[in-house]
């Protein structure tokens, strides 16, 4: 189904945007503060979302609120975090029943839409702070999550890379801050996180199912109208677009599976056909089971455990890791990037780019299996100030050309070489 999204603002720096599609039965609406990522505040505002779902004035706790959702056929709240090039995006959802479906036609989709605007618009603070258990309870799992993410080695391995490759620039921030950064919350953080989403952060308001959006529409805009905000748009920082010099970092910390990262530059992207080549060229060379990546460095040579390429739109930035024993560091590097050399040559055959593009297509194929991935979707467009739909999307994968795709390897720099291994155990010599 090739869809047309409709969006329209409906306050200052507030939109209402949606997507129908009456194969579902089902309606998701979602709040999204969208406020450029800062060392400062990074922490304060990824804790927000996950207490507005805590309740609000008209359920001022969770089990109110939870009989709220059973009442409304079992609706569900979800909150989320995200992270997209230089901007950090706080979601708060609601998953409800179509009225289609309810007893006697029940307004369902009103009702949802009413509950996530009490959540969102008039959140019960007693005595101007969150409920301090509350509080507590979301920042110690703010902790526990990014700890999470350093007791994953390969994801802890992609993010240092990462940070190394882009200091100094708003992209190196990760969504959540840092250990430090959420150890030292307090709650008045919070509430002044909060307050500063509603006066001061881009707002998309999001729909996504079978119902009428215009329902959900008319809540959203009764419940902002008396809002007061002072939105003032942030300049976009400029993103380096290639490589001055390789840097290279290497860290020893008790993981018995080395990994090897490696972070690209890929040049000026001018347009969308030129991003779609990139992508396909990534897909290409690491990004499917068919990819160079796959068949020669982990399959033909054996030189690690897994090797793939990831290539993150919002920034430009392409990011190749691979699980690696330390005898084999070097080799794997070396292979990587000869394998970047064949995609700039054009030495790959016209059944392995098809391979990649039907690949990449059905990815884009399977984007309208779900409310979730059709909202993700069009909001990675709005912050693009694009408008395509993923078939417009898989339409123009087919139209691309092995000569695009070797401009666009061809536009790939390498910026940062990141090692993590394990640590070497001292040995006294002379002893047998």
């Amino acid at each position: 189904m090739d869809y047309q999204l409709d969006r329209v603002k409906i306050g200052d720096e507030i939109f209402f945007s949606s997507i129908r599609d009456v194969k579902f039965k089902n309606n998701r609406i979602s709040v999204n503060f969208v406020l450029p990522l800062d060392w400062k505040t990074v922490s304060a505002n990824a804790v927000v979302p996950f207490l507005l779902r805590k309740g609000y004035r008209d359920c001022p706790d969770f089990t109110k609120l939870n009989q709220r959702l059973y009442e409304l056929y079992g609706a569900s709240l979800d909150a989320d975090v995200v992270k997209y090039g230089q901007y950090q995006i706080m979601s708060i959802s609601i998953y409800g029943l179509d009225d289609r479906y309810t007893i006697d036609g029940e307004p369902a989709l009103k009702e949802c839409a009413h509950l996530l605007a009490g959540i969102v618009l008039n959140q019960e603070l007693p005595d101007g702070f969150f409920d301090p258990a509350s509080f507590e309870v979301e920042k110690q799992f703010l902790i526990d999550t990014i700890e999470s993410e350093i007791n994953d080695k390969r994801i802890y391995a992609i993010n240092r890379c990462r940070g190394i490759m882009c200091e100094g620039e708003a992209i190196a921030i990760r969504k959540y801050g840092t250990k430090e950064s959420a150890s030292s919350l307090t709650n008045g953080d919070a509430v002044n996180a909060y307050h500063n989403l509603l006066n001061s952060a881009k707002i998309e308001v999001f729909f996504a199912g079978s119902g009428n959006p215009d329902t959900a529409k008319k809540e959203f805009e009764r419940a902002f109208r008396p809002i007061k905000r002072n939105y003032q748009k942030a300049d976009n920082e400029k993103i380096r677009t290639k490589a001055d010099q390789v840097k290279e970092e290497r860290e020893e910390l008790d993981v018995s599976q080395g990994k090897l990262v490696m972070g690209f530059r890929t040049g000026e992207i001018q347009d969308e056909v030129q991003r779609s080549a990139m992508r396909l060229m990534v897909a290409l060379y690491g990004g499917t089971p068919f990819s160079r990546l796959f068949t020669n460095v982990r399959e033909k040579y054996s030189l690690c455990y897994y090797c793939a390429a990831r290539f993150d739109r919002a920034t430009g930035i392409l990011m190749v890791d691979s699980g690696v024993e330390e005898k084999n560091c070097q080799k794997a590097r070396e292979e990587i990037l000869n394998q970047l050399d064949v995609m700039k040559r054009g030495e790959f055959t016209d059944e392995e780019l098809e391979s990649a593009r039907i690949t990449v297509q059905n990815s884009l194929n399977s984007v309208s299996d779900s409310l979730e991935s059709l909202e993700s979707w069009y909001l990675t467009q709005i912050m693009n100030g694009t408008d395509i739909s993923p078939m417009q999307d898989a339409k123009s994968m087919a139209a691309l050309t092995k000569q695009q795709i070797v401009e666009a390897a061809n536009q790939v720099s390498l910026d940062t070489v990141y090692f993590l291994t394990g640590r070497k155990e001292n040995s006294n010599e002379g002893n047998n």
